[in-house]
């Protein structure tokens, strides 16, 4: 993807920001819902709060999102989708047809942090010398995770497996 947009809030008299695209920006984001698939659908009863409920749990978890709606009433089907970007403070995309694609930014996520845990993967640099003398060596970035190590000759290799113990060993102890 691209730069990150530029976004300017302003808010309405719900006191929810309203989210304002230049045209490049909003022709960026149907480029990318070009690919989606729904992952809402707005069935006989319209808009009920549990469908509201779950087009922002899906904003939140994707930002960018298609909502299908199952009413042939195109007038019905725009005002629901002005009404979804002003009650949950998105920006209408595009309605073609039955589908609805709306865009907010993703909420930042919180990392909780966890004393107990162990270091995660480590990225280690190896030098790769060419049989043709001359040539540079190579440098090459390799992931090591924790149940791997690096040997000398710069090959990541799995930790050995502890020994299996015997089924008779385990019922004596």
């Amino acid at each position: 993807m691209g730069p990150i947009p530029r976004k300017s809030y302003s808010t309405d008299n719900t006191g929810m920001p309203l989210i304002q695209l230049t045209p490049a920006q909003r022709k960026e984001h149907r480029a990318n819902a070009h690919h989606l698939d729904p992952v809402v659908m707005v069935g006989g009863d319209g808009l009920t709060d549990a469908v509201k409920k779950e087009i922002h749990a899906a904003l939140n978890a994707h930002g960018l999102i298609k909502v299908r709606v199952f009413s042939d009433d195109r007038a019905a089907r725009e005002a629901m989708f002005q009404a979804l970007a002003d009650e949950l403070g998105a920006a209408p995309i595009q309605h073609i047809g039955k589908l609805l694609v709306l865009w907010r930014p993703m909420p930042a996520k919180e990392r909780a942090e966890n004393e107990d845990r162990m270091p995660g993967p480590r990225d280690v640099k190896v030098l790769k010398y060419s049989s043709r003398s001359g040539q540079r060596p190579e440098v090459k970035t390799l992931r090591v995770l924790g149940n791997q190590r690096l040997s000398a000759g710069g090959q990541v290799k799995r930790a050995k497996p502890k020994k299996p113990v015997s089924i008779k060993k385990r019922s004596q102890t």
